[in-house]
């Protein structure tokens, strides 16, 4: 996930618990604005349980994939949780990593060696904070650039034995896709009328990723250059499509818009810029079909949002460890869900619930024609 400033970092580690259906226009009437602010803070606070499943023989489980996504383990917190982890539970499985493992070198090596430590098979696809360049510890890699990095790091991978590329696993097919975000992504109509601070202020990576001169956060071609990096595995998906009834990709970036809450509901409305790719959901839909089948699965992380839901065809999912402020905010840990089992004796596991925001837009249209910051949002900004 992006990391902000402090003033609106804060605000993004609220609860994600849905709000009522919106008013197109603030009241006047003196009470319902006070009935407003009341249920603002009753949102910031109020937090569903996330429980873990009942648990199961071996036997009846069988193969099994687990998914988690933003590990940050360059937080002690979150290096403890991933220490944490049972040495045997897992040994069987698989884990798809949809990317944001670590900033640092060491830790980033130091977490797939743990998890490739915990699970038969590891699965990775790069994160923004994994390609940061910022100061390593002495003795550590010197990177020329961000893609520079990228190398190091799916080196590292291969020495331990974490895959990066398509792979069938007992009749199931695995697909990472490399991403990275744009702008022209983002094409719900912009909130008006407030002071929002910019990319460059709110982003970190356009000052901790280093790229090629011909390359740039500032337009496609840095989306581009990741989407083209999936094309020396094109056989190996042709392979996949070909042989393998059940299917799931997964990526770090979001590939739709509707995967993320509209604007007026963000603490950073210009959040959905630095997201998601188009030629991400058009590499997606070739591999699992332009209109999807029950057996279609994506796995996402960046924003982390808790997500679950199915949308032409295809059901897209994240679970992400987060930061340690925001599970103990609006997550319930984390600790008795993490990892989420998306896959079990050969079929796909049921919903992960709840999941606040794509709970929310299962019972509720999107409307981001209506530009009106939410209550709880408003109250954070003042009007240009």
């Amino acid at each position: 996930m992006v990391m902000v400033m402090r003033s609106i970092s804060s605000c993004l580690t609220l609860s994600q618990t849905p709000p009522p259906p919106p008013r197109p226009r603030a009241s006047n009437n003196l009470s319902t604005q006070k009935q407003c602010k009341r249920n603002s803070r009753n949102y910031c606070i109020t937090r569903p349980q996330i429980l873990p499943p009942p648990p199961l023989s071996r036997d009846a489980l069988g193969f099994r994939v687990f998914v988690l996504s933003d590990l940050h383990t360059d937080y002690p917190e979150n290096m403890n949780w991933v220490k944490s982890l049972s040495t045997k539970a897992y040994k069987n499985d698989l884990l798809l990593l949809a990317g944001d493992v670590a900033e640092t070198y060491h830790n980033f090596y130091s977490t797939m060696s743990l998890l490739k430590d915990r699970f038969q098979h590891v699965f990775y696809v790069p994160g923004n904070h994994d390609l940061w360049c910022r100061s390593e510890p002495e003795g550590h890699p010197y990177y020329l650039d961000s893609l520079d990095k990228l190398n190091k790091l799916l080196d590292a991978c291969r020495g331990l034995g974490v895959q990066t590329r398509p792979m069938v696993l007992y009749g199931l097919g695995i697909v990472p896709l490399f991403s990275w975000y744009h702008e022209s992504f983002d094409r719900e109509m912009d909130i008006a009328g407030i002071r929002i601070p910019s990319l460059e202020m709110v982003c970190k990576d356009f000052h901790a990723c280093k790229w090629p001169r011909e390359i740039s956060n500032r337009s496609a071609s840095l989306a581009s250059y990741f989407d083209a990096m999936n094309e020396e595995n094109e056989d190996a998906v042709k392979l996949i499509k070909n042989t393998c009834t059940q299917i799931i990709t997964f990526s770090h970036f979001l590939p739709r818009q509707e995967l993320c809450p509209e604007k007026r509901m963000l603490f950073y409305p210009n959040l959905p810029k630095i997201i998601g790719s188009d030629f991400l959901e058009v590499r997606i839909r070739s591999i699992h079909g332009s209109e999807g089948n029950a057996s279609a699965c994506h796995v996402f992380g960046h924003t982390h949002f808790c997500w679950d839901s199915v949308l032409d065809g295809i059901r897209y999912i994240q679970a992400p460890l987060a930061y340690p402020r925001e599970r103990k905010r609006r997550m319930n840990g984390g600790e008795t869900w993490l990892p989420f089992c998306v896959y079990s004796g050969g079929k796909f596991a049921d919903r992960l619930s709840p999941c606040y925001w794509s709970d929310y837009y299962a019972a509720h249209p999107r409307a981001p024609h209506v530009t009106e910051l939410a209550p709880w949002v408003a109250r954070f900004y003042n009007r240009a």
